[in-house]
């Protein structure tokens, strides 16, 4: 859907995340390139676009699901997408303005509001989403270029990011649409590290160690609910997000992990461990969610994010469609 090389444009690779409650393994096998079904075509654009949270939609033999989940956070890989989809339809028809401050979710509501961190440099900065994506396996986000661009990483392609849900600036833009929804509590408080600076341009170095990645061959690259725009139609852009970037602490490395599974009885991680030995050493670690055990199977560190997309390519072709890139 970019047309940046590393960014997230297989449809095929598609998956959906699995969240942490999930006790049963998930064993379908993804190949290739497969088109987008389901009732995902959006509808014709007013003047300031729609709010629009959606039906589930399927993308090959993964299902989506929209939802308004004000306690959103994952940590991941993000990408970027540019001039190839410039000018066109976003899902919730607005036009797509690589220049603009935006950003591609899967699941959250159209438009909300996102502070999505990049964890190898601590800028962060607030992001409207407005259009559906990435449908690449391994990716959680993808932003224009010119929110690449103020998080450091557009040059690079992909950056280890956190993106989390802001509760209350998201109802408010809701409550723009007519949109009411429950009451979730204070503002999201500014972080205290600074300094927090005004970005008028920002041009950036590959970072050591990092390089753009080629092209997936023999893939076409596919875009979820685009049109282009249709002469004599007014074009509907929004309103400019505020590039205000804030430089925050983050830690001095976060490592990338590929998770197979998570599961609720130890019993069952450690034969998911045990089968994925030929792939490579997966480990189970333990976590607690709402007081529960939870025992998560993960291969990794790896040391870049190429070297995680081939262990997610293993794993998957292994049988389990499940597994996703994570950042820990």
């Amino acid at each position: 859907m970019s047309a940046h090389p590393i960014s997230t444009t297989v449809i095929g690779l598609a998956l959906l995340a699995g969240v942490l409650s999930s006790c049963a393994e998930t064993q379908i096998i993804v190949h290739g390139a497969k088109l987008l079904t389901g009732s995902a075509e959006p509808e014709a654009p007013t003047k300031s676009g729609r709010y629009k949270v959606g039906k589930a939609y399927q993308i090959g033999d993964v299902w989506y699901y929209p939802k308004v989940d004000y306690a959103y956070v994952e940590t991941g890989i993000g990408s970027w997408y540019g001039s190839q989809f410039d000018g066109k339809d976003t899902a919730n028809g607005e036009t797509f303005d690589m220049n603009n401050v935006s950003a591609a979710h899967r699941t959250l509501p159209l438009p909300s509001i996102v502070r999505v961190i990049n964890l190898e440099n601590g800028r962060a900065l607030n992001v409207r989403v407005n259009d559906r994506g990435p449908f690449a396996r391994g990716r959680i986000i993808d932003l224009s270029r010119r929110a690449a661009q103020l998080l450091g990483f557009e040059k690079q392609g992909t950056a280890k990011v956190r993106v989390e849900l802001l509760a209350l600036e998201s109802q408010r833009l809701a409550s723009t649409y007519g949109v009411s929804s429950p009451k979730i509590g204070k503002p999201h408080p500014v972080p205290k590290a600074a300094p927090t600076s005004r970005v008028a341009s920002v041009k950036l170095n590959t970072p050591e160690g990092f390089k753009t990645a080629a092209p997936d061959k023999g893939l076409e690259p596919k875009r979820f609910s685009r049109k282009a725009s249709v002469p004599g139609r007014a074009k509907v852009v929004a309103s400019k997000v505020d590039e205000t970037v804030s430089v925050i602490s983050v830690p001095p490395s976060s490592g990338i992990f590929v998770q197979a599974g998570a599961f609720s009885r130890y019993e069952n991680a450690n034969k998911l461990r045990a089968l994925l030995s030929k792939v490579g050493n997966a480990k189970i670690y333990q976590v607690k969610v709402s007081k529960q055990p939870f025992f998560r199977v993960r291969l990794g560190p790896a040391s870049s994010v190429d070297e995680a997309d081939k262990m997610l390519a293993r794993i998957v072709a292994s049988g389990y469609a499940d597994a996703r890139i994570i950042v820990d």
